[in-house]
C-alpha cells in the first residue's frame, strides 16, 4: 500500500474520531444508560463499590465492571454525563486499535486500516457513542482477548496473561457467554486445520485458570451482597444466589428463557438489525458473506481467516437462537464484520466495483434525504443548518473524491457517516432529549431548588431523574411510605400525571413545574412529526408538599 493511501485512511479515521467526540457533550439517555449512570453515581455517593443498588434496593442483573469504570470516571471528573461517556468512548478507540492490529497481523496494514475505519463509521457504533451501555466495553475486551490469544500461538507468555485479563474484563461486563466469541473461533479453526494438539496445550488451560483468577473481584462482590444474605428479596423471592445468577440464570437462563429475566426471540431479528446497524456498510457486508461461500474466493486468504468468520458466525447464531434479543448485542461482532467487509472491498474491480459505487452513492443520497426530512418534520432548532451540513458533505464527497477506485468508495461512505454523526450529536439528540422529562426535571430542580430533597413517586423508569437530581433521591412505591416523609418541607417529588390529583387533594401539593415525556429510544413517525407529537406525550411533574 502506498503512502498516499495510508495517509487517506488515517485522515478519515482521525476525522471520524474527531466528530465522534461531539457525542460526549450530550445528555445521558433512558432507560439503560441513565440506569447504569445512576448506579455508578450511587457507588460514589455511598463510597460503596461492592453493593449495587437501584432506588435503594439490591439490584442483580449486570456484573460490576461497567459501573466501576463509570464510577472511577466520576471520581476524577465529577458526576456528569461527560464523565459517564468518556470511558466507553476511550475503550471504543482501544477496540478500533486492536481491530487494526489483528487485521494487520493476519492480513496486511491496508486491511487493518480499512477494518478500523469501517468499524468506527458504522451506525450502531456512532449511536453507542451517544447512548452508552455495556456493549462497547464487551466489544473491545473480547477483541483484545482474541488478539492476544492469536499472538500467543507463537509468542511469549505475556499474551496468555493479557488475553485472559481482557477475557475476564469482558466477563465482568456481561457474563461467561462472552467466552464463546473469544474461544469459539479458535476451536473451530484448530479443528478445521487439524491442529488437534492445540486443545491439549497447557498454555490454553492456563488461560482458563487465569480468567477465573481475574474474575475473583466480581465473584467476591456477588457473594458478599447476595450469597451471604439469603434473606434479601430479589426477583420477588429470598434465597437468591448471586453466584448462581452470574454463572447460570443471567446467561443460560436468558438463552433458554427459563431464568428470572425473560424475552421473546425471533430467528431473523439480527438479520434485519445488521441491515441498519452496520450502515453504510451493510449491503457490502452481506455481499461479502455470500462471496465467502465460494471456495475459490477463500483460496488466497490465510488459514487464520477461519477464526474471524467462525467467531462471528457462532456468535450471530447464538444471538439469533436466543429468546432474549436486543439490537445492541450485534456490536460485539461488528469488528469481525468490519474485517470481512474490508477484505471484500479490496477485491472489487471493474463491473462489481461499479455496481457498489452506484449502490453506495444511492445510499448516501437516501440518507441525506431521510435525515433532511426528519429535520424538517421534527422542527428542531437550526434544522436548515443541519440540512446544509449534510448537503455540503455529500457534495464534497463527490467533488473531492473522484474516479472508480476503492479509496473513493470508502471515502464517500465515511463522509456520509461523518455527516450522520454531526446530525445526531449536534442537532437530533439534543432536541430529542428535551422530551426526557427526568433529565429536564433533575436539572431544573438543581438550578431552582438546590436545597430540595429529590424524590420519585410511583414511576419506576425515571432513571434520568435519578442521575441528574442532586444526591440520591428517595423512592416511594406507596403512599404509606410517603406519609413517613410528608412533614419534610424540603421534599420535592417527581411524579406522573396519574398521581397529581391525589397529591393535591390529600397532601396539599404545589406544582412547581411540568415536563413533557416520551420514551426517546423508541422513536416513531408520529413522534418525529411535530404536528402529531403532542398526541404521544405524557406529562410529569415536580411537586412540593405543604
Amino acid at each position: 500500500m502506498n503512502l498516499k493511501d495510508i495517509t487517506l485512511y488515517k485522515t478519515l479515521i482521525a476525522l471520524m474520531v474527531f466528530v465522534s467526540v461531539l457525542a460526549l457533550f450530550g445528555g445521558v439517555m433512558e432507560p439503560d444508560s441513565a440506569l447504569y449512570a445512576s448506579i455508578a453515581k450511587n457507588m460514589v455517593l455511598r463510597s460503596d463499590w461492592i453493593n449495587i443498588y437501584v432506588r435503594g434496593a439490591d439490584w442483580l442483573d449486570k456484573p460490576h465492571l461497567t459501573f466501576w469504570l463509570a464510577a472511577a470516571s466520576f471520581k476524577i471528573f465529577g458526576i456528569t454525563a461527560f464523565a459517564y461517556k468518556l470511558p466507553s468512548f476511550l475503550f471504543g478507540l482501544l477496540g478500533a486499535w486492536y481491530l487494526y492490529k489483528l487485521a494487520k497481523d493476519i492480513y496486511n496494514e491496508k486491511t487493518g486500516l480499512i477494518s478500523a475505519l469501517i468499524f468506527l463509521s458504522s451506525l450502531h457504533i456512532l449511536i453507542s457513542t451517544f447512548d452508552v451501555r455495556a456493549e462497547v466495553y464487551i466489544t473491545t475486551f473480547t477483541l483484545a482477548a482474541i488478539y492476544h490469544y492469536y499472538k500467543a500461538h507463537d509468542h511469549s507468555f505475556k499474551h496468555i496473561v493479557a488475553g485472559s485479563f481482557f477475557a475476564a474484563c469482558a466477563i465482568m461486563i456481561k457474563g461467561i457467554f462472552v467466552l464463546i466469541p473469544v474461544f469459539g473461533g479458535f476451536i473451530i479453526y484448530w479443528l478445521l486445520t487439524k491442529q488437534f494438539k492445540q486443545l491439549l496445550k497447557p498454555k490454553w488451560w492456563l488461560a482458563i485458570v487465569l480468567i477465573f483468577i481475574f474474575i475473583i473481584p466480581e465473584l467476591y462482590t456477588l457473594y458478599v451482597q447476595f450469597d451471604l444474605h439469603p434473606e434479601k428479596v430479589v426477583f420477588g423471592k429470598t434465597g437468591v444466589s448471586g453466584l448462581k445468577f452470574f454463572f447460570w440464570d443471567s446467561q443460560f437462563g436468558r438463552f433458554f428463557n427459563n431464568g428470572p429475566i425473560k424475552g421473546k426471540g425471533d430467528v431473523s431479528f439480527f438479520l434485519h438489525t445488521t441491515l441498519w446497524a452496520f450502515l453504510p456498510w451493510s449491503i457490502l457486508f452481506y455481499s461479502a458473506v455470500v462471496n465467502l461461500f465460494n471456495k475459490k474466493n477463500r483460496a488466497n486468504l490465510p488459514a487464520e481467516s477461519i477464526m474471524i468468520w467462525t467467531s462471528a458466525a457462532i456468535t450471530f447464531l447464538l444471538f439469533s437462537l436466543s429468546k432474549f434479543q436486543l439490537p445492541h448485542y450485534i456490536l460485539i461482532i461488528l469488528p469481525q464484520f468490519a474485517i470481512i467487509t474490508a477484505l471484500y472491498i479490496q477485491k472489487l474491480e471493474n463491473k462489481s466495483l461499479k455496481v457498489f459505487f452506484t449502490i453506495q452513492n444511492v445510499l448516501a443520497v437516501l440518507i441525506v434525504v431521510i435525515l433532511s426530512a426528519v429535520a424538517i418534520f421534527f422542527r428542531f432548532t437550526n434544522n436548515y443548518v443541519a440540512i446544509a451540513i449534510l448537503v455540503i458533505l455529500l457534495m464534497a464527497s463527490f467533488l473531492i473524491f473522484k474516479g472508480l477506485k476503492t479509496e473513493v468508495l470508502l471515502a464517500r461512505s465515511v463522509l456520509i457517516s461523518v455527516g450522520l454523526m454531526i446530525f445526531l450529536s449536534v442537532f437530533f439528540y439534543p432536541s430529542v432529549l428535551k422530551y426526557e422529562s427526568g433529565r429536564e426535571a433533575g436539572n431544573w430542580l438543581k438550578e431552582n431548588y438546590p436545597e430540595a430533597r429529590a424524590s420519585v413517586l410511583m414511576y419506576p423508569d425515571a432513571y434520568s431523574f435519578d442521575f441528574y437530581a442532586k444526591g440520591e433521591p428517595e423512592y416511594f412505591w406507596s403512599y404509606e411510605l410517603l406519609d413517613e416523609f410528608k412533614e419534610d418541607k424540603n421534599l420535592v417529588i417527581y411524579t406522573p400525571e396519574s398521581e397529581l390529583t391525589k397529591l393535591k387533594k390529600d397532601y396539599s401539593a404545589e406544582v412547581l413545574k411540568s415536563f413533557e415525556y416520551y420514551h426517546i429510544t423508541k422513536l416513531s413517525p408520529k413522534f418525529i412529526n411535530a404536528k402529531t407529537r403532542p398526541q404521544l406525550l405524557e406529562h410529569f411533574y415536580l411537586v412540593k408538599l405543604h
